[in-house]
């Protein structure tokens, strides 16, 4: 059976490791350091999910989903928010964004492979 592929867009190298280290046995992963180059590897690797920081340099999470979801042929893949801002409002944000879900940091390890699990 072919691995699924998850594209992670995060600038912090400390969550980054992270999400790496609780996919890489199951997923094929594509990093991307922040959301220009999120965008570019969405279209490039074809990804089955993203894992979307918010907060980033260049261009924010916010923006580089409004790009993938605005683009055709990206548009049907799931992507779940992974935000620090923890505040009232930010998943209706997040989700307006065009995401499918939404993480809270630090991660909480079960909750982020159940929601993987859950789109994948």
């Amino acid at each position: 059976m072919e691995r699924k592929r998850i594209l992670i867009v995060e600038d912090g190298e400390f969550n980054r490791d992270l999400f790496v280290q609780l996919l890489e046995d199951e997923y094929d992963l594509v990093l991307a350091a922040d959301g220009l180059e999120g965008v570019e590897k969405a279209e490039q690797a074809r990804p089955d999910l993203i894992l979307m920081d918010m907060g980033m340099p260049r261009l924010d999470g916010w923006e580089a989903t409004r790009k993938i979801k605005g683009n055709t042929a990206l548009q049907r893949i799931p992507i779940i928010a992974v935000t620090s801002h923890a505040m009232v409002g930010e998943e209706t944000k997040a989700r307006e964004a065009g995401c499918d879900d939404f993480l809270t940091k630090p991660i909480d390890e079960t909750l982020l492979i159940t929601k993987v699990k859950k789109y994948l």
